[in-house]
């Protein structure tokens, strides 16, 4: 791991990362969803449930879902009838996902505060893993790549969904402007917090593009590694298996 790491447009130390985004995450915890609305007119929806058809969640399967504490994911794969393990390295999401649960009815999930590059699971213990716009936010994602192919079982899968970078032309001007100008006002207006969603735009633009995190993938174990991009890769499912 290198001496700095990017959290937004700055380079800080690898502490330093992990406790700002704490804070980030902290702050916007109950405020989450609305925002995830309003920043992506709703698709977020969409692309949630074609995330989840591509994990092809079974009865009877052991899912981590890391990252997931507002349990969005969560919720989806519960319907399959898999045993779910909801896993987020901030408390606040965890609150405000095991409310959400409650409400919803949904008893059987497992909530569990852990860091995703530091899993305390044992090895071979799960048959699919999944994180959702979470790989960006964390400190060493090589580590947290690793941690996933170590508790999967062998024949398990891994699926990521994250932001990236359009190849559409002309697209990628609109949304760069969209998202550096009006999400941050967005956040401001209804969560009152503006530098908090400017992180989270600058934390997709730092994220490397859909071949070298699909690389990075392949280096941590994995094997059939595919990407498919949404939106020409503004938004693109990673996935790929353990054998």
């Amino acid at each position: 791991m290198t001496d700095t790491v990017s959290f937004g447009y700055e380079d800080v130390a690898p502490g330093e990362k992990t406790r700002r985004v704490g804070g980030v995450f902290s702050s916007v915890a109950s405020s989450y969803d609305i925002m995830n609305d309003a920043m992506s007119g709703g698709m977020h929806r969409l692309w949630k449930d074609r995330f989840v058809r591509r994990v092809k969640p079974r009865e009877g399967e052991q899912i981590l879902d890391m990252a997931g504490g507002t349990g969005d994911i969560a919720f989806r794969l519960a319907k399959s009838g898999a045993s779910i393990t909801v896993a987020d390295i901030n408390p606040a999401m965890l609150e405000v996902g095991i409310e959400r649960a409650q409400k919803r009815g949904f008893d059987g999930l497992v909530w569990t505060e852990a860091n995703a590059e530091t899993l305390t699971f044992p090895d071979r213990f799960f048959d699919a893993y999944t994180i959702a716009f979470g790989i960006r936010n964390v400190t060493d994602i090589p580590a947290a790549l690793r941690e996933a192919h170590r508790v999967l079982r062998r024949g398990g899968r891994f699926f990521c969904l994250e932001f990236s970078t359009t190849l559409w032309p002309g697209f990628a001007d609109v949304y760069d402007a969209y998202s550096h100008h009006l999400v941050p006002k967005l956040g401001k207006l209804l969560a009152n917090d503006e530098d908090s969603y400017r992180y989270l735009i600058e934390s997709i633009r730092r994220f490397p593009d859909m071949e070298s995190f699909k690389g990075m993938i392949a280096e941590a174990g994995f094997t059939q590694t595919k990407v498919e991009p949404l939106l020409g890769g503004l938004v693109a499912i990673h996935s790929g298996w353990k054998i």
